[in-house]
Order: C-alpha cells, then sequence, then structure tokens
C-alpha cells in the first residue's frame, strides 16, 4: 500500500490589507459563507420562485438527463466504456459494453463503477474526473474522485477485470498529483502534497518513479523543477517497440523542455523552448508557436513538423512540414492511429481534416472527403496501439451532434475518401430550428483587425434593432471556439427567437499561435476591443441595440464579460458572469493563478501592472458609472479560479450602489455544478435573469415558449 502523504492546503501569500474584501477570500470562513448564503437567498428569491422558472429548470433537466445522448465511447483492451449521469445515475456511472451492443437502439451496458453507490457507502459526494489506465495490458486503472467537483482528487487503484478497487493497492490523497504508469509495478508520480513539492501554481515541482510495495519517501528522485516553475510531469510511451520515457518541464504556460530518460540519466531533446513535442513511434512531432530557423530554412509559427526521432537525437535536421498555417488556416489539433496521423484543421473557424501518412517517398498528405462544409468535426484514434480506425464526431449550431466511426487503409489514402464512416449515434433535437439560419460576419476591431463571429438568427429578422441577443466568446490559451450544437441556449434562448453570436476574438486559437500571441499580456486590450467591436457591428447591422444587447462568459470569458461591464457598460443591457477571473491584482496568490502569468503578466512587477490594471475589472468599478445589471456565478469547491473573484467583484459593486446579483453553488468546481440537476438549476438561473432584464421576461411569454419544446 503506498504511504498516505496528507496534503497541506496552497494557501495565498498575505493579503494587502487595501483590499476591502480580502475577507471573501477565506473560502469556507464563517464570515464569508454566511454572506454567500445571504446573496444566494436574494438571488434564488428573485429568479427562482416562479412557474415559469421550474418549469425552464425542468426542461434543462430533461436536456441534461435525456437517454437519448450520445454516450461517447473510450476504447478499453476489447470493450467500449462510457460515462453516464441520468435521473437514476445522478453523480453517475462508469459502464462498458461491446461494440456490435452498442450498434443497438438500447445498448446493454455492464456497470463498471456506480459513483451514487460509492458515495452513499462511504459517505461523501464523489464526482467522476476520470481513469488513468494502464497499457497496453487494460487490466488495472487509478481512478480519480473529486469532492465535490474540484481539480484536487483522490486516486485509487481499480481493477478492470474484477471491477473492483484493489485491495491494498495504490492510493494517493487528495491533491493535483499527476500519474503515469510504466507497468503493472511502476509509475511516475509528481506529486502535490506540501510545499516542497508544488509549484507556486499548486502543481507538481517535482518527477519520482515509484516501485509497489515501497513508501513514496524511498521512490527514485527524476526531476525536480523550479517554484516558479507552472508543473512537471514524467511519462512513459507504452507503444510496443517504441517504448520511451520522458519528463517535460513547465515553464510557463506556453514555454517547456522536454527531456528523454534514458539508463536513469535525462537527455534535453533541442526544440524551441515555446514549441510542443513528442514521440510517435519512429517519428518525433514538433508543434510551433514561434517561427523557427534550421539552417537555411525557417519554419513558420503554427507548423507541424516530423523528423525521425532517433536521427534528431543525433543531430540530424531532416525535417518535413506537415502542416503550414496559412493567415486564415490552423491546425486544431492532431490524433495519431497506428500507421497515420489526422489532422484537425480550422479553415476561416471551419472544420476540415487531413490524413498525413509517412512512406518510402516522405509523407502524403489527403484531404478526407465527404465532410459536410459548415459546422465543426472533430476526428481522433481510437486506439492508437493496433488500429487505423476513428472516432468523428459531427455538430454545429443548428444540427445535433452525429457520432461515426471510421477507418484508413492504403485505398483511403490514395482516394481520401477513407472507409465510408458508419453512423453510429445520432443525437436528438431539443429545439426547433427549422426557423432559424446560421451566417459569418466580420467586424472590425480598433486597430483595423477583421474579426468573424458566428451568428444564429430567425430566418426573419426584423433590423429595428430590437432583437434580444446573446453575446459570447472566449479569447485566451489558443482554445478555439467553433460552432456547437447546445440544447439549453438553443430552448431557451433561440427558441424564443433570441439571436445567438459567437464572437471568434483574439487570443484564441482560432487563426494559429500568432491569433493567439496578439493578444497576450501587454496585448491584452485587444480582446475587449474586438469583442467590443463585435457588439457594435451587431448594433450597427440593426440586429439588435444596448438595450436588447447581453453577453455571458464564463472562467477567461467571466474576464472577457466583466471588462465589458467595466469598459464598456454603454454597450450591453445585461451581464452573466461565471466562474471568472476579475481581480488581476491578485490573481497570481489564489489557487492556480501564477499558471497564467504567461497569458495575462505578473501583477507584482510594476511595469506589468501598469498595463494590467486596465483590463482588471475589480479595479475598474467608479460610483458615478450605470452599469448593466450582473449576475455573478461562482462555486464554493473552485480550486482552479478562486470564488473570491466574483465575491469580491459582487461586493465591491454593491458597496458602490449598483445593484447585481451573486449565486455560489456549494460544488462543482471550476464547472460550476457537480450533476445535472446543479447545472440545469444554474442554466435557469442565468437566461431567467437574462430575459428579465432585457425587459422580456413576462411569465406567460416564458410558459409559452417551453410549451413548444421538442424531444428531450
Amino acid at each position: 500500500m503506498m504511504t498516505s502523504i496528507i496534503p497541506s492546503t496552497h494557501a495565498a501569500n498575505e493579503p494587502s490589507s487595501s483590499d476591502p474584501g480580502l475577507w471573501l477570500e477565506d473560502v469556507t470562513g464563517e464570515r464569508a459563507l454566511q454572506w454567500v448564503h445571504q446573496q444566494n437567498a436574494r438571488s434564488t428569491g428573485e429568479l427562482a420562485g416562479s412557474d415559469a422558472f421550474q418549469s425552464l429548470q425542468e426542461r434543462f433537466l430533461k436536456i441534461l438527463d435525456s437517454k437519448e445522448r450520445i454516450p461517447y465511447l473510450q476504447k478499453i483492451g476489447g470493450l467500449y466504456y462510457n460515462f453516464w449521469r441520468d435521473a437514476e445515475h445522478v453523480r453517475g456511472v462508469w459502464r462498458r459494453t461491446t461494440l456490435e451492443e452498442y450498434r443497438k437502439l438500447e445498448p446493454a451496458w455492464e456497470t463498471v463503477l456506480d459513483l451514487d453507490a460509492l458515495g452513499a457507502a462511504e459517505k461523501e459526494s464523489w464526482v467522476w474526473n476520470g481513469a488513468q489506465v494502464l497499457r497496453p495490458a487494460d487490466t488495472r486503472c487509478l481512478v480519480s474522485l473529486s469532492h465535490g467537483g474540484a481539480d484536487a482528487t483522490v486516486m485509487r487503484e481499480f481493477d478492470l477485470g474484477t471491477k473492483g478497487f484493489v485491495a491494498g493497492g495504490l492510493t494517493l490523497p487528495e491533491s493535483k498529483s499527476e500519474w503515469s504508469w510504466i507497468d503493472p509495478d511502476r509509475a511516475y508520480l509528481g506529486p502535490a502534497f506540501d510545499a516542497a513539492t508544488i509549484t507556486a501554481s499548486g502543481y507538481p515541482r517535482i518527477v519520482i518513479e515509484w516501485h509497489r510495495g515501497t513508501p513514496v519517501s524511498e521512490a527514485v528522485l527524476v526531476y525536480e523543477g523550479q517554484a516558479s516553475d507552472v508543473a512537471v510531469s514524467g511519462f512513459h510511451d507504452p507503444t510496443p517497440g517504441f517504448e520511451r520515457d520522458f519528463v517535460i518541464r513547465g515553464v510557463t504556460a506556453y514555454t517547456n523542455e522536454l527531456f528523454l530518460r534514458q539508463g536513469g540519466k535525462l537527455m534535453k531533446i533541442a526544440k524551441p523552448d515555446d514549441a510542443d513535442a513528442g514521440a510517435w513511434r519512429q517519428w518525433l512531432l514538433i508543434k510551433l508557436r514561434t517561427p523557427w530557423k534550421v539552417g537555411n530554412t525557417t519554419y513558420p509559427g503554427g507548423a507541424l513538423l516530423a523528423a525521425p526521432f532517433d536521427e534528431f537525437l543525433a543531430g540530424k535536421r531532416e525535417i518535413a512540414v506537415l502542416f503550414e498555417p496559412t493567415p486564415r488556416t490552423s491546425l486544431s489539433h492532431y490524433s495519431p492511429t497506428k500507421s497515420a496521423l489526422i489532422l484537425n484543421v480550422l479553415d476561416n473557424v471551419r472544420s476540415k481534416v487531413v490524413i498525413a501518412r509517412p512512406g518510402a517517398n516522405g509523407w502524403a498528405m489527403t484531404p478526407m472527403a465527404g465532410l459536410p462544409e459548415f459546422g465543426s468535426i472533430s476526428v481522433h484514434a481510437v486506439d492508437d496501439l493496433d488500429s487505423d480506425d476513428y472516432w468523428m464526431n459531427v455538430t454545429d449550431f443548428l444540427t445535433p451532434a452525429s457520432y461515426f466511426l471510421g477507418g484508413l487503409d492504403e485505398k483511403a489514402h490514395s482516394t481520401g475518401s477513407g472507409q465510408a464512416a458508419e453512423k453510429l449515434k445520432q443525437a436528438p433535437s431539443f429545439f426547433d430550428g427549422s426557423r432559424m439560419v446560421v451566417s459569418q460576419h466580420e467586424a472590425v476591431s480598433k486597430e483595423g483587425t477583421r474579426i468573424p463571429y458566428f451568428e444564429v438568427a430567425p430566418k426573419v429578422l426584423a433590423a429595428n434593432g430590437g432583437t434580444p441577443t446573446l453575446l459570447t466568446g472566449h479569447g485566451a490559451s489558443e482554445i478555439s471556439v467553433t460552432p456547437y450544437y447546445d440544447g439549453i441556449m438553443g430552448g431557451a434562448w433561440l427558441e424564443r427567437g433570441g439571436v445567438f453570436v459567437l464572437a471568434n476574438i483574439r487570443g484564441g486559437g482560432e487563426f494559429g499561435p500568432a491569433w493567439h500571441e496578439s493578444a497576450i499580456k501587454d496585448r491584452r486590450m485587444r480582446c475587449y476591443e474586438d469583442f467590443s467591436s463585435v457588439a457594435r457591428d451587431l448594433i450597427a447591422r440593426k440586429v439588435t441595440s444596448p438595450a436588447h444587447l447581453c453577453c455571458m462568459g464564463g472562467s477567461n470569458g467571466g474576464l472577457l464579460v466583466g471588462n465589458m461591464l467595466a469598459q464598456y457598460p454603454d454597450l450591453f443591457g445585461a451581464i452573466v458572469c461565471r466562474q471568472p477571473l476579475l481581480d488581476m491584482q491578485r490573481y497570481t496568490k489564489l489557487l492556480a493563478g501564477a499558471s497564467w502569468m504567461g497569458e495575462y503578466g505578473d501583477p507584482d512587477q510594476p511595469d506589468e501592472w501598469a498595463y494590467i490594471q486596465p483590463f482588471s475589472p475589480y479595479h475598474n468599478v467608479k460610483k458615478d458609472v450605470k452599469y448593466p445589471r450582473t449576475l455573478f456565478t461562482s462555486s464554493t469547491r473552485d480550486d482552479r479560479v478562486h470564488p473570491g473573484h466574483a465575491r469580491k467583484m459582487a461586493l465591491l459593486m454593491e458597496e458602490h450602489g449598483h445593484d447585481v446579483l451573486y449565486y455560489e453553488n456549494v460544488e462543482g468546481g471550476h464547472a460550476g455544478s457537480a450533476n445535472n440537476r446543479q447545472q440545469a438549476f444554474t442554466s435557469a438561473l442565468a437566461y431567467t435573469f437574462l430575459w428579465k432584464e432585457l425587459g422580456r421576461i413576462g411569465p406567460d411569454c416564458l410558459t409559452q415558449s417551453l410549451g413548444r419544446q421538442t424531444t428531450a
């Protein structure tokens, strides 16, 4: 049995006394929780008491609990696993079936682990956080369980054959530790237990090689990073014939060092620090963020490169370009199968797929044919160790997802079409999209950059500025936001005649690393200029007007809409700000905040605080400004973005005389909810608030809309 080490709380540094809301950073303090309970009572009293709210909540819950949703699969050994929540499995059930059974309209599932039963037996509110499988044996895994949805998890060894936890097996106490199997009796462990083992961001600072039957204190130290690093980790590549071991040091959010471990020694791989690299069979793959000059050749930022692994380590530089970006194309992600790479590409924020296959005459690049022209397509390998099969998910704003199983072979490689993909499942429609249309537009930002955005609107849209319009976006971490089907948004917003807008602002990854890099640190204000330019374009096109325009966002999206509140209050009639970053002076001292300094900057450096302060909403609230009414939401169990951000902002605005609402879920972690009922409730709060503030909420109107609902 692994020796248990009780992790210490990763506390914030001693705060400055000049902040009037500091006491709200005491997450479970009696005074802070009393304030939270008072705020929750006020918010739910105003928004959750009507029959219309109850109807909306129940509709959302039917969508979330629907047995017609697609159960997405993970192949482990010869079986296919799925984690599922519904009305009968509130916390969820990990289950498995065969592919033949899955093809049936109503598959028979075998329960592997029932979280509701486990939680009842152990008197814990367990939330599923995944399982790390021992490959290629596929016999054991380390199950991660979270208290109330937090990022920190308890890990336990689980036997997939007996469907039970291993008596005397591996255990890790609640922490943000990282784990990678080497073989049944060895693993790389990144402990995150105390000040000696964590970085300033709260993630592992050391990597050890642990052997079964020995205490952690006797494990071999493999690597020790710096306290200022984001995280370090070790991992084993289990590909038969290509087994290798690596250590990665995450210096910042966007720079890292990669080491090959051989014979107990580490060899640093000569790649740019801001590039991501990894091994695939005999190849080293490198994804660039910025241009890289090798000899007389300069490879552009955003490119994906491949080189023979052993030859590259020996100093040779025979490099093939598998993807080269253009101003409007980017590599979203890639997925290796047994003999090919599947490249998921965005072309003006529309999905394309290319198959890259190495051969005697170099790499052949073949577009996958027969794909929808409009929408979001994600293709990834079923099992990269032993097949060329792939899963494909296809969806858009108005079309529920379709789930396909396909395969690659030599014929597919030569024709580009692949084997005919088999549609396994089709999600149901949760709202009537027949009267709506999707279009793509561009706004012009402050300094002239063209910002694309998607608009979902009624086919007959009166250009009178009176249509309720919901604007959202993200704009950080090189994350691309693409069309997606949302039954809750569609039923609550589109079906009632509202317009939904998704903005592809800078800071995201829609057009590759350069699109992201153009809006970080001292260029961060461009995100907010971009988003506000989309708002102005909607108003100029008379789709809507400030009184009928609202925005909603969470996490970094919460920082985004928080800046709309602070910087552009005249453009919006209402705002929902979820699990947000808002105090950008103290964000690095709260939970995982230090890991994002590569995105926002270091507020402890005076020259950097000078450019951070203008986009710190908490420091830009004024008494004499009329702000759109705002609903702030958070979670007591959010151990990624501290709930103090939202708490303090709501308190400050109230003290300045502004009318805001605040709601904090006791569970949920950064997702904001730990089960479907909680998600239905918080979503109903958000949409009820928006319609109410836009002056269109009458109970009769809402109830009539709910009566038009489609299959749920």
